[in-house]
């Protein structure tokens, strides 16, 4: 049987606004592996699978706490 289909492609300002980095931030951390890669849509696009930004997000959360930085 197959897995229900849970992953969406979001676009860069959709990343912009639930990372708060800029264009700029998000492709330099993105080439230092530090930021997760993005998908080629087509010719011109490119979009990041949702479910791997939530987790990047949550790491860095996790990651301030642990330092204990608010």
């Amino acid at each position: 049987m197959a897995q229900p289909f849970n992953q969406a492609i979001i676009r860069l300002p959709a990343v912009q606004a639930r990372t708060g980095l800029s264009r700029s931030e998000i492709y330099r951390r993105e080439a230092i592996g530090q930021f997760p890669s993005r998908v080629r849509l087509g010719a011109r696009s490119v979009g990041w699978v949702l479910p791997e930004i939530q987790d990047w997000i949550e790491s860095r959360i996790r990651e301030s706490r642990e330092r204990g930085v608010a």
